[in-house]
This record gives C-alpha cells, structure tokens and sequence, in this order.
C-alpha cells in the first residue's frame, strides 16, 4: 500500500492535520487521483462509486446565446450530487474531483463533513471515519456559473455554452465542471440525473426518460441509466429539441433529439440507426444498453462529436460514417472501457476500423484498400497529414495533448486490420464479438487486449504485430 506522502498534496495534508484536532487515527486519507499516465490527478483512491444521483437547476444566461459583444455565458447552475460508494480501505478522509463552483455544504451518511478545496481537488472528512468494504453516502450542494474547460491539445470540454442552452462534454475529465465524482474511467457507476430548467428547454441525458413536468415556469426531466457509464460519457444537453422516439427491428428504443435548425439536415441519416444498429450487432455482438440514439445540436455549438453513453452527440448534423463511429463506441470505448488514457487507441482504433468495415461491407473501399492507402501516403492529399500517422505508436501517445491525434485512431485500426489478415475472417469477427463481451461493463488496457488475442488464435504468431504496428515508432519496413 503506499504510504500518506504518495497520495496528497502537502495543502491537502496541512487542511487534513488542522481538522484532526491531534488525536491519533485508524484510517488514512484516499488518494487526489488514480495516477493516470496523463492526467494523474484524475480519480481518486480509496472507494469505487456505485450511482450519482445527480439534482441540478439551471438557468442558462440571460437572452440565450451571448451578451452584446455575441459572447457565450454560462448561466448559473445549482446542483445536490448524492454519490454512494464503497470503501476500498480504512479512510480518514477522501477526494472528490470538482473544478470550479462553489460547495456550500458535504454530508457524509446524514452528518455534517468538513472539507477543503485545492486546485480541482474537494477533501472531505467524514465525522466518523470510514471502515473499510463499508458503502457510504456523500452529498455535496454546489453552485455557480460552471466551467469551460481547454484540453492540452486546445480543444474545449466541460460545461458548453450553446446558442440556446448548454452541453456537458466529458472527454477526458470534463466531467468535473458540473458534479463531483471521482472522474477516470475506471471507475464507472449508474446514474440518476434530475435536471430543472426555464419551461420552454428541453434536457437530454443518457439512458431512459424517466419523468417530464412543468411547474411555476419551469420544467424537470429526470433520466435514468441502469448500466455502468464512465464520467467522461455521461451528458446534459440543454436547448429546443425535436425529439423523435422509434424502435428498432428488434425493439430497442431510439431515442432522438435534434436542435430545429438541423431537423431537415439530419432526418435521412438519422433514420440510418436501426440499420447501423442491426449491421453493428451482428459484427460487435449483443448491444450492451437499454437503448440507443443521437442528439445533434448546431454546428457552432461544439468543436467535435463525442461517443455519449446511448446517444452520442453531434454538433451539426453527421454523415453516415461519423455516425456508424460513434455508435461503435457504445461496444468499444463505453461498454469497454479503457484502464487509463494511454489505452485510447482501444476505443477509437475500433470505431476507425467500424468505419472501415462499413464502407466495406456498403459499396465502398475494402477494409485492405483503406489500409493500403494509409500505408502508402494516398489517403490524404496532404503530405503532412499522411505523415502524421506515423507520428508515435497507437498504444503509447507522447502527452496528454496527443491522445486524439491520427496514430490513435488509423494506425489504431491498422493494427486490427493487421490480426484480421492474421487470424481471418471467421476468427476475426469472433474475436471482436467475444472482446465487447468478455469486458462488457467493464476496463481493459492494451495488455489485457494483446492476451486475448494470443488466447484466441494460439497457433499464430503476433510478435511482429505487437512490436512494429502496436508499439514500434515510424512506419513498418512492409504492409
């Protein structure tokens, strides 16, 4: 176990040593994060969070989309997060991850909790220590104007101001700047979200919609999801939608919201998801949620579209392939959730090659084709750009700042191209299907995904795979 010194920072134990009042203690405080290679701050040690019940109020700025100079504001958002968790050891204390907002008051099991603040770190010492296996229940009552936060590679994420609402985007931590938690993927919970906002706004969230009712100008949505969500999934997006409920050929609900101004744009394609879905669940396996869909908001209201657990978003209206994309991500990158950051390529390497085989299977080029042209330069029409995918190995990205960049994703995909012309076709398509369920609902990293490999196909040989495509720098010598 590591030591006190491993775990906090010095603020955090001088607040610590204030509150104990010099009595001697069993337990010692959880960890200020999980020690993820590029955000080592993100998560926390010492518990797992089992379900956020999340209740937020929020009111948007005032006139919607921006003050007299056309900037976006952030409105104000209140809200009370009751998270229960259980104790991984004896705690003395524990983290939070909150960026920004104010935190008026923490209650751990009914009773009132000290706590502190530093950087995107909330400490709070429960009253009576907690032991360890003992499942326990934090509520934190917040509020202020939430963040929008820029990632190293200067893409923004968090709270979203939109030209009628807002949108919480997660990806990679997000997910902070409107509820504490404990914001990695590997600790993935359920949720409860109960959202208020102005009557006239619509809220859109994962699972199901579980409740809709207005009252003295104003209306509730309560959402539900019963499957385990990483933070970095999980949304809120306020605004004017028209919504739209189906099902698909198999009766799974798709739900759909999309801003008015992009309801003409997107209807074709959005009719495309039983389709996907179908094509999808006979090449990944079983679909792993209660329910599927999509929410397309304006084309200025976000710089990407993001893999939201049940529905991604989209910030104007996609086409086909970035929908079939993002929709494979519910198997490979939800379902299947990555240990750390380093293992993005496990996520989008999948949704790349999901891509691929779309096109494959839909009149246009062959996985192979696609391949090739990465491998010889003819892909892109930019030199650089094709330049770029051999910029470091998928399975180990240089920074934080890198996590998104092109070898993530296509030499990702190249790498499963590589087992399939390895293995073939039969035990490829096996091979992704007993991967999505081997670790339904749950964390992988690279190692775990290299061993079920070998595991599969026993009487083949991966080394070169792994050494030249996986983890090798440059281009291999040969396709």
């Amino acid at each position: 176990m590591r030591t006190l010194r491993l775990f906090v920072t010095a603020a955090t134990a001088l607040a610590l040593a204030a509150c104990s009042g010099g009595g001697a203690v069993d337990g010692t405080p959880g960890g200020s994060g999980v020690r993820d290679p590029y955000f080592p701050k993100a998560g926390n040690g010492g518990y797992d969070i089992g379900h956020y019940d999340l209740a937020l109020d929020y009111d948007p700025a005032s006139g919607l989309g921006g003050d007299a100079e056309g900037d976006t504001e952030a409105g104000h958002l209140s809200g009370t997060a009751t998270i229960t968790a259980r104790a991984t050891r004896d705690l003395s204390a524990f983290d939070l991850d909150l960026k920004g907002l104010d935190v008026e008051k923490v209650t751990v099991e009914g009773r009132d909790a000290r706590f502190n603040r530093a950087g995107q770190e909330l400490t709070v010492r429960p009253a009576d220590e907690l032991k360890d296996g003992e499942t326990f229940r934090v509520t934190v009552r917040y509020s202020g104007e939430p963040e929008t936060i820029t990632d190293a590679d200067d893409s923004e994420e968090g709270w979203l101001p939109t030209a009628d609402g807002a949108v919480g985007l997660g990806e990679p931590t997000g997910s902070m700047a409107w509820f504490p938690g404990s914001h990695h993927p590997s600790d993935k919970a359920t949720y409860d979200l109960t959202v208020t906002v102005p009557e006239g706004l619509g809220v859109v969230s994962n699972g199901e919609l579980r409740d809709e009712r207005t009252r003295d100008g104003r209306t509730t949505f309560t959402w539900h999801t019963a499957e385990p969500v990483a933070s970095h999934v999980v949304t809120v997006a306020v605004g004017e939608w028209k919504t739209g409920r189906s099902t698909t050929d198999d009766g799974l609900p798709v739900y759909t919201a999309v801003d008015p101004t992009q309801a003409g744009a997107s209807r074709k394609v959005l009719k495309q998801i039983p389709e996907i879905m179908d094509w999808a669940q006979k090449n990944f396996g079983p679909y792993p949620f209660s329910s599927t869909g999509a929410i397309v908001d304006r084309d200025e209201d976000a710089e990407y579209a993001l893999e939201t657990q049940n529905r991604p978003y989209f910030p104007g209206t996609p086409d086909t392939v970035l929908l079939v994309h993002e929709l494979a991500h519910q198997w490979y990158g939800n379902s299947v959730s990555p240990k750390t950051w380093r293992d993005m390529w496990l996520n989008e390497g999948f949704a790349t090659y999901a891509e691929w085989l779309w096109e494959e299977d839909h009149g246009g080029d062959t996985a192979k084709e696609t391949f090739e042209a990465l491998y010889d330069g003819t892909y892109y029409d930019d030199e650089d750009e094709s330049d770029s995918v051999w910029a470091f190995p998928p399975a180990d990205p240089p920074d934080a700042a890198h996590l998104s960049d092109s070898p993530v994703y296509q030499r990702g995909a190249m790498v499963l191209h590589k087992i399939r012309e390895t293995v073939g076709d039969d035990a490829f398509w096996e091979l992704l299907s007993g991967w999505s369920a081997a670790h339904r609902h749950g964390n992988a990293d690279t190692a775990d995904f290299t061993a079920y490999v070998e595991k599969s196909a026993p009487h083949e040989d991966f080394t070169e795979i792994w050494a030249d495509w996986l983890r090798g720098d440059g281009r291999p010598e040969s396709p």
